[in-house]
């Protein structure tokens, strides 16, 4: 198995990514909205992918959080709430908003296993801090710890009810970021003491099945390498002082933050600690060149992934139970969120 997770060209495979993915059998693939016409075409799509490599327990991500990051949307499918507004629910009451977010995710995670979606990159457990770039802005769910704790492990765990695996991002913390990793490499100085604070989260939710790594150096842990590349943080800080086990993953190896061909950002990512690297944009080259860069995943690897798979609990029933379920935990959402006392 290569330890690489691969973006598609468009909403059908290609004869060359077919014979690809045949002959390197990738860990799991990622899906954008240049994948994505329609429900029977995304089924059909998702159901490929895994006659292609042989493997039923096959991880197939999307970013689908709600808000502004949805890969889904109208009229296909639902819209959904951004974090911040189960995260303004909890500053009026925790219990109900906990329980809204549980339902929300299991209902979105519901219209994902539907057309064959396995795991979802989300909830975001990042701090935001005041004067911080907003590309993780209303994805939070709030500046508090406890809450982000809160509803960060409702939402994994109404995500697992629907068959669905969550990844916690962006590990060791995104809330400081001056900049978009997108486009630049944000550098963040502040000490270990305000460090800690935005670790808070993963430590207590270190028992996610999954975690997405960040693009952004942090100079009091490794001044030279940003997380994904840092065998240091990884090792030290992900693994160690956070305590996460799960299955690790870089975020998009093409993002402007790194700098270097995505074949060798991926060898480093892996060669540092990551055990898959993620590769979003469906470039047969760059895929190619990975095959080639990638050692084999490693046993603790697979060890992290059949544990994260099976960490969800697959939907049992028809297509129309899936739907009375799901519009069940919607009315629930709703009658929640309206039950919230004024503020």
């Amino acid at each position: 198995m290569l330890p690489a997770i691969f973006g598609l060209a468009g909403p059908v495979l290609t004869e060359q990514e077919r014979a690809l993915f045949q002959r390197v059998n990738p860990l799991g693939f990622i899906v954008f909205a240049r994948n994505i016409e329609s429900r029977k075409q995304l089924g059909a799509l998702t159901r490929e992918l895994r006659e292609v490599t042989g493997r039923d327990n096959l991880p197939i991500l999307i970013d689908q959080e709600g808000g502004r990051v949805a890969r889904l949307g109208p009229p296909e499918w639902l819209s959904w709430p951004p974090a911040q507004v189960f995260a303004e629910a909890y500053r009026r009451d925790p219990e109900r908003a906990c329980r809204a977010t549980a339902c929300n995710f299991e209902a979105l995670g519901l219209e994902l296993a539907e057309i064959g979606i396995t795991v979802d990159c989300a909830p975001v457990l990042d701090l935001p801090q005041p004067g911080a770039h907003d590309i993780i802005g209303d994805r939070a769910f709030g500046s508090d710890v406890e809450a982000i704790v809160a509803l960060g492990r409702v939402a994994l765990e109404g995500l697992a009810r629907a068959g669905i695996v969550g990844v916690i991002k962006h590990i060791p913390g995104h809330g400081r970021a001056g900049a978009d990793s997108h486009v630049a490499l944000p550098e963040v100085t502040t000490g270990l003491d305000e460090l800690a604070l935005d670790l808070a989260p993963f430590k207590a939710l270190a028992d996610a099945p999954m975690a997405m790594t960040a693009h952004i150096r942090y100079t009091a842990w490794d001044p030279k390498h940003c997380a994904t590349l840092s065998p240091t943080i990884i090792k030290d800080i992900i693994r160690g002082e956070i305590g996460f086990d799960g299955l690790l993953m870089s975020d998009d190896l093409d993002m402007k933050a790194l700098e270097g061909s995505v074949p060798a950002l991926g060898r480093e990512a892996i060669l540092a600690g990551c055990d898959v690297a993620l590769n979003c944009w469906g470039k047969l080259e760059d895929m190619c060149g990975l095959a080639e860069q990638l050692p084999a995943a490693t046993d603790e690897c697979r060890r992290r992934l059949d544990a994260a798979m099976d960490s969800r609990v697959a939907f049992l029933g028809y297509p129309n139970e899936l739907a009375q379920r799901q519009q069940a935990l919607l009315a629930e959402r709703e009658q929640l969120l309206r039950a919230l006392p004024k503020v």
